[in-house]
Order: structure tokens, then sequence, then C-alpha cells
């Protein structure tokens, strides 16, 4: 159903070089099952390139300290780098750094073991979250300049990216919230940014010298206001102009989920590789695949290789997202939005490629 022809193959891998699929960290006991769904799911789709938003769900040797619940062993994470290789996809563990540090009324295992790392020490998580709050909480942040931060994270980034043999990681940074608090004693003040361009800086120098290429959402180098798309796919707060100030060599992870928004071309104008990224609209996915395309077919050999594909996004449980993803496998209607669905149209389309 899903063979390929190594001319197929070739012209497949012309128009969409990056073709991806982004997911929550399995559970070790739906490891078998997520290693099923590679294996006959993503394989046969030529899908290639693999994000697992592992965070702290691993058992860390380097800080124990931060290994979060479910976590998987070593043992666990080669036996998804194993099918990954015997199908040629290339897989990047992620761990959200600086924003996403809590979620709703729980703090993030960073924050919950090193508690002086906050931001916003002030701001108190409630016992029962609504947005919008008066404290404007979405999310925690880290304190980028809190001394010794950094030798904690990346000790715990090594560690992961060596047992998954990776070449890349995939840092997050999106939807960040909080940034250059007034009260914070370090960060006060500074121009956001400048701080947020100076904490990308600091994690792509360190990967680069392991040897590995740095991954971020890009929603934060986005202007919300002008070009409309709002505080969550855009910057609502001053860290948009960090985009003249990273290294081109960072790829941009473009997400927009209700609009096929055209900011990849922003993007690659300014000099980055940049995949776009949809979630759970068919339709919007389908826009978003064939202007990915366009684009390349439609410019010049210097951004022709910045545009380098598309990949689909998960938010929900790995468990969770298999059990509807095979429930509805009997010819759903094309228009579910669900991101289960828009996977499947997504990756139709791209196999009638």
């Amino acid at each position: 159903m899903f063979s390929i022809s190594t001319s197929a193959q070739a012209r497949l891998d012309s128009l969409l070089p990056v073709r991806g699929f982004s997911i929550d960290v399995p559970r070790p006991a739906g490891l078998d099952s997520f290693i099923r769904f590679i294996e006959i799911e993503l394989a046969p789709r030529k899908v290639n390139t693999l994000i697992v938003q592992i965070e702290y769900h691993y058992q860390f040797k380097t800080h124990p300290e931060l290994t979060d619940s479910f976590a998987l062993s070593t043992a666990d994470v080669r036996k998804i780098v194993a099918v990954c290789k015997k199908n040629h996809i290339r897989v990047i563990p992620q761990i959200n750094l600086l924003g996403h540090q809590s979620w709703a009324n729980h703090t993030g295992k960073l924050l919950k073991v090193y508690p002086q790392f906050d931001e916003t020490p002030d701001i108190k998580m409630p016992e029962k979250y609504v947005w919008p709050n008066s404290d404007n909480l979405y999310c925690k942040s880290y304190c980028p300049l809190y001394p010794d931060l950094h030798k904690i994270i990346f000790s715990v980034i090594d560690e992961l990216c060596d047992a998954f043999e990776s070449d890349a990681f995939h840092a997050g940074m999106d939807e960040v919230f909080f940034i250059g608090d007034d009260k914070c004693p370090r960060c006060g003040g500074r121009d956001k940014s400048e701080l947020f361009a100076g904490e990308v800086r600091t994690i792509h120098d360190h990967l680069i010298d392991k040897g590995r290429e740095m991954w971020i959402w890009g929603d934060r180098l986005l202007d919300g206001k002008t070009t409309g798309v709002g505080e969550w796919e855009g910057s609502f707060n001053d860290t948009y102009r960090a985009i003249d100030m990273i290294p081109k060599d960072v790829l941009i992870c473009d997400w927009h989920y209700d609009r096929a928004d055209k900011t990849a071309i922003y993007f690659a104008m300014k000099g980055f590789r940049v995949i776009t990224c949809p979630w759970r609209q068919p339709a919007t996915a389908v826009i978003q695949v064939n202007d990915m395309i366009s684009f390349r077919q439609q410019s010049t050999l210097e951004m022709n290789a910045r545009f380098l594909g598309i990949m689909a996004t998960t938010w929900t449980r790995t468990d969770s997202y298999l059990k509807n993803y095979y429930s509805d496998l009997h010819s759903p209607p094309p228009d579910t939005e669900t991101p289960w669905n828009c996977f499947r149209v997504m990756y139709d389309l791209i196999g009638k490629l």
C-alpha cells in the first residue's frame, strides 16, 4: 500500500526533504505499541524525522533527582532508536527550555527540584487553574541568568542526546510569557529580545560544541501584533526582535494550527531553515503541505534550501493518541479535526506526490 520506487523516493525527497512527526514520550507500559506504530504507520508513510517530547521522563544518571514519573530507561530508548535506524528515521529528543516549566496548576520537574531557578517565584501555583488570570500565568519560566542553571540543563541534554544517539536536540522555547520579569534581581529591566536571544545562543553554542543541531519552535520570533497572529503563535512581550540576534543555523519549527500563515517565508528570508507544523485541522495541513512544496519550487536556490518540509504535531498523551488513531481508522470524514486524522490526511496527500 505504501511501497515507493527509487525514483518516486527521490522526487519525494526533493519536494519535502523533512517529513516529520512530533509526539509525547510513551509510558513504559505503552512502549511496544509506540514502536509498532513507528514500524507500521510512520515508516511506510515515509516519515523521516521523529521528535520525542521526552522532557524529564528519562532515568537520568547525571541528575537522577530530575527523573520524572513513568521514566524510560536507557534500554527503552535503545528500542526506539533501533526501530528508527531500521526505518531511516532521524529521532530527536525534546526538553522544553526557558518556558513551559509548569502546566495548569502543576510545577514542572526542573522548578520543583530547583525552585531557585524560577523567574517569577512570587507568583504561586493556584489550587485550580483558569485562563486568563490576574497573574497572567500560562506556564512558568526559568531565569536564564541564574548561576549554575546551564550546568545542570546541559548535563541532562547531553545524556539524553547520547541515549538517543541524536545529532540534534529540540529545545522547545515556545509560548514564553514570563521573561525579563521586573522583580527578578538578574533579569529585571533587561531587554526581553536580548534575554531570549541570549538563551538561544547559550544553548546553541553548547550543542554546536557537541556536534549537534538546535531546533526550536518559532513563535517567539514573530511579532504577534503586527502580523495579527496573536500572543500564542507570535510574541506580545517583545521577544520577536531576537530573530536578528540568534545564529542562522538554528532550525525553526513554524507552527500554525488554525490558518496556513505564510511565515515560513519570513524565516527563510531571514536566513533560517524552516519546517511548517500543522496540528489538528486536515484542511489547513493540506494547504501547508502544498505551500511548502510551492515555496521550494518557486524560489531561488538560496531560499529553496531553507524550506525543509512539514511536521505533524500532537499534544496529547501517546497512549490516548494511538487509541484514537486506531479507533478512527475506518474511513473517518476527511474534515474531522483531530490530530490523528490530520496526520492521516496530510500523509495520504504526501504519499500521492
